[in-house]
């Protein structure tokens, strides 16, 4: 499977997302904290990127490890340099 490319924000945000949605979390009404992707040489599914250190993870460390495993199987972190320049508005169109 190859796998779509994506920004460390975007992969955050597509993690939490999934994670506010599943029914423990939401009847509990917990909020985990969704740590950036740290980038990292590819492992062997060819993955480039990993998250550790989810705040506020008690009781839902396997349901969380089984969808960071399932965006990971899905989506490259980025390492394209014009995703950092953005950040800084670095190269904007009408920027002066």
């Amino acid at each position: 499977m190859i796998r779509k490319t994506r920004t460390a924000s975007q992969l955050q945000d597509e993690v939490s997302r999934r994670i506010q949605r599943l029914p423990d979390i939401v009847e509990e009404g917990v909020k985990i904290r969704v740590p950036r992707p740290q980038l990292q040489q590819p492992d062997a599914s060819g993955c480039n990127w990993d998250m550790k250190h989810f705040g506020n993870l008690a009781g839902h460390e396997r349901s969380v490890a089984a969808i960071v495993a399932a965006v990971r199987k899905e989506f490259s972190l980025s390492t394209d340099t014009k995703d950092l320049n953005s950040l800084f508005g670095d190269g904007t169109p009408g920027e002066k």
